[in-house]
């Protein structure tokens, strides 16, 4: 029994995988090229990537930014032959520079959410390497993109990733969402794949949906290629791997967190966000702390007369290991990390309970 690949255009993933992108510096060529290199598609996150650099030079944020990102792509295709990708956020306030950085360096694939990234084809300039793939939270959203692609760049979307309300980070859905059947992965999967048919006929295209968010054992990857997914991405479980570029406080967080430590935040970017409670978290929450003076202006909706932290700070601080002064955004299921491994070891298990999951599922239908 073998699992399906994931095509998206010409490249070819063995393992129908795609490991997401995390910020601040959460995903970086270490676990983006181990991933690539075990059959699935690493992603190098590149918000707040800049911070990621010890040594500046003198260099203002947004040129860090260039620079680490440049240092990442080039690292992790140094290490690894396989698929890379990057994730940009639409709402990054240098989301055009990363972006034409990101595509100047080969990269295979752009994924893009935190928004609707409109005239992301624009930015190509020609080149026909690297893959565009929005990340979408509804049918609807689906459906703009590609419609706007099309008329006005002749462009088809390469495939999307839809992110549910159980992701860890940003979410795009209210808070009032989150706990809604009708905004469950499994109903948005069968949305967009349903809008998207349509599209798919004019173009004679497919585009292929991979699911998003909550998505941690390989009978979850199972249940949703079963309905029609052509891909999962996993964000949080490889957060506890040796390759994870997070400090080990950081990964610790998440194994030695409860259910009820996941709690559902607001940002002062604007959205509700899932990370893992802790006394930094307490502390917004009671109102003891104060509005700083923001030194990166990061994201163009932060609300920074409002702010009672810098998000980007309080990410990297946490990335380092300085949980005090930060804290560290999770997905739904990340009580359930028991361990650090391999991201070998990892890619291995999840494909045994896929097999394990078929195996059932196998059983279940044959008549008694």
């Amino acid at each position: 029994m073998n699992i399906k690949k994931l095509r998206i255009g010409n490249l070819t993933a063995r393992i129908p995988i795609i490991q997401g992108g995390m910020g601040v510096g959460i995903s970086l060529s270490s676990l983006a090229s181990s991933v690539a290199n075990e059959g699935g598609i690493g992603v190098i996150a590149a918000a707040g990537i800049g911070m990621t650099l010890k040594d500046k030079g003198g260099m203002n944020i947004k040129e860090a930014n260039i620079v680490a990102l440049r240092n990442e792509i080039r690292s992790a295709r140094q290490k690894s032959n396989g698929i890379l990708g990057v994730n940009i956020m639409t709402a990054l306030s240098d989301f055009i520079d990363m972006a034409k950085t990101a595509i100047e360096e080969g990269i295979d694939i752009i994924f893009s959410g935190a928004g609707l990234p409109l005239a992301l084809p624009e930015l190509l300039g020609g080149s026909k390497k690297t893959k565009l793939v929005p990340i979408v939270s509804s049918g609807r959203a689906a459906s703009l993109i590609s419609k706007r692609w099309i008329e006005k760049y002749n462009y088809t979307p390469d495939a999307f990733v839809v992110e549910g309300p159980k992701a860890g980070g940003h979410l795009g859905f209210s808070r009032e969402q989150l706990d809604k059947e009708e905004f469950s992965l499994e109903n948005i999967v069968r949305d967009v794949i349903d809008k998207l048919r349509f599209f798919e006929d004019r173009q004679n295209k497919k585009i292929p949906v991979i699911a998003a968010g909550g998505i941690y054992n390989g009978g979850d990857v199972k249940r949703f290629l079963d309905m029609g997914a052509s891909g999962v991405q996993m964000g949080t479980r490889f957060v506890t791997t040796n390759e994870c570029d997070a400090g080990i406080e950081f990964k610790n967080t998440y194994i030695d967190c409860k259910k009820e430590d996941i709690v559902i935040i607001d940002s002062p970017v604007g959205l509700p966000g899932r990370a893992i409670k802790n006394m930094f978290i307490s502390d917004i929450q009671k109102g003891l702390r104060q509005p700083v003076k923001c030194p990166f202006h990061c994201i163009k909706t932060c609300a920074l007369e409002k702010s009672p932290y810098c998000i980007a700070l309080a990410l990297t601080n946490a990335k380092d290991g300085r949980m005090s002064k930060g804290f560290a955004f999770a997905g739904s299921n990340a009580y359930r990390a028991k361990g650090i491994i391999s991201v070998k070891e990892l890619i291995a298990t999840i494909m045994e309970e896929y097999k394990a999951a078929f195996k059932i599922k196998t059983a279940e239908a044959m008549p008694v």
